[in-house]
Parts: C-alpha cells; structure tokens; sequence
C-alpha cells in the first residue's frame, strides 16, 4: 500500500478496444489481461490525473500474450462491434 499511488479501472469494453489497437498497430499479440494497462493509459481518467503539464511524459506498460484464445477474444470483440 505504501508504494501504490493510484488505481484506475476500466470496462471490459474498454480493455478489448485497447486490445484490439494493440494487435493491430503494434503487430503484437497480447492477452485481454495486458489491455488493462493500455486501456488505462489510454483512457481519460488517468489522462486527467496525469497530465502532460505535471512532468510525467512516459508511461511504461507490460505486454503479455500467453494466455490468449485468439477465436474466443475476437468473437468478444465482434460481439461488441470492434
């Protein structure tokens, strides 16, 4: 608790949009799991929290693949209208 400044969360929709942005312009196949911390460093609360003005200019975000069923992901996404 001590060293944990913030925590941000985000919607399943969110995290699969993140996801699916990351498979396609990075050409890197990671697991919804991993999304998480895109879709948080993409969304508009953290934005706000942490603005370019404050001094912070680089978020760091662990990418992981290994635990992905490719069929399952993308029909969630479609079912979305990703």
């Amino acid at each position: 608790r001590d060293f944990v400044d913030d925590i941000i969360t985000v919607s399943e929709e969110d995290i699969l949009k993140a996801t699916k942005m990351v498979w396609e312009r990075l050409k890197v196949c990671i697991e919804p799991s991993a999304g998480v911390g895109v879709a948080v460093a993409m969304g508009d609360e953290f934005n706000q929290k942490y603005p370019v003005s404050s001094g912070i200019r680089n978020v760091a975000v662990i990418l992981c693949g290994g635990n992905v069923d490719i069929i399952k992901t993308t029909k969630q996404m479609e079912d979305i209208g990703l």
